[in-house]
């Protein structure tokens, strides 16, 4: 399968640009969408979805408008949006048998037999007489992936879906989406560079409606592993240091700040620090480098 977006524009009613002549190419395997909040990400996830329209532009998966063949996207696609409810008082695998009705699985026993591989596949087995209502964050987070995958869809959409997850949760949740990747497009919407970096092999960073960048997510460290430079700080050196230099990134760790800058040059009092993805990223968005 190949997802291709051409010149996609979506401006809100408050004037609000929430997408600006957007192009992606993306194929089977795992896709990340990396950017802030409020970046697109959103937008661009529930137009792809069919659950709403853009302004300009096309949407194609291999020969199917996406824009105008709304019913045919639906009939392969799995979709766990950011914010999802449940039956707080049934079962996950009542659910779970219901939406596969729904989903056009009416032979009670393959129904049954698909419905209990995917209570396996997403770990729920055990759990699949309780009711929803007590499932932690990450247990209806598997949930929500267990029903996306109702009807072997070819493409699958997941926004945001580790957000709010502990450590091991967001682990096993990432995992199963590795696990299912295979012959699929399944396009991961984030904004916590992790996700991407341990299991996408290909992303887009996207930031105030337009793509800054498109390819493999290692793929660009080599750009800045000569510009980023580290030093640890004080919480009340911090203001100091935020108007006189560029800022990459700065996070609190034990008390002190450590403290990411880009230069192109060396800096006294600093080390030169092994850039990663986290740099990347905050250098687009913070628009120290350009990869367009």
């Amino acid at each position: 399968m190949k997802l291709s977006i051409q010149n996609l524009s979506k401006t809100y009613s408050n004037g609000v640009q929430a997408l600006i002549n957007v192009n992606l190419s993306i194929g089977n395997g795992l896709f990340g969408l990396l950017g802030p909040n409020g970046a697109g990400k959103s937008t661009l996830m529930r137009t792809i979805a069919t659950l709403q329209n853009a302004d300009n532009g096309s949407i194609t998966l291999d020969n199917i408008n996406v824009l105008s063949e709304k019913h045919e996207v639906r009939k392969i696609l799995g979709y766990l949006p950011q914010e999802f409810g449940v039956y707080t008082n049934i079962s996950a695998e009542s659910l779970l048998e219901h939406i596969a009705v729904l989903k056009g699985l009416t032979d009670k026993k393959s129904r049954r037999e698909t419905v209990g591989a995917l209570l396996q596949q997403t770990n729920l087995f055990d759990d699949r007489k309780k009711k929803l209502g007590g499932f932690s964050g990450g247990m209806k987070q598997r949930f929500g992936v267990a029903q996306a995958l109702l009807g072997n869809p070819k493409i699958i959409i997941v926004d945001e879906p580790t957000a709010g997850l502990d450590p091991a949760e967001r682990k096993r949740f990432l995992n199963i989406l590795s696990d299912i990747a295979e012959n699929k497009v399944i396009i991961l919407s984030t904004h916590i560079v992790d996700d991407v970096k341990d299991i996408c092999n290909n992303m887009a960073i996207i930031d105030k409606g337009q793509v800054k960048y498109q390819g493999q997510p290692m793929g660009t460290i080599n750009l800045i592993k000569d510009k980023i430079w580290g030093k640890q700080i004080s919480k009340a050196e911090a203001g100091a240091w935020t108007d006189s230099y560029k800022i990459v990134s700065s996070k609190l760790s034990e008390g002190q700040i450590d403290l990411h800058i880009w230069s192109d040059t060396p800096l006294e009092g600093f080390e030169k620090v092994n850039a990663d993805l986290e740099d990347v990223y905050f250098s687009v968005i913070n628009g120290y480098l350009n990869l367009n």
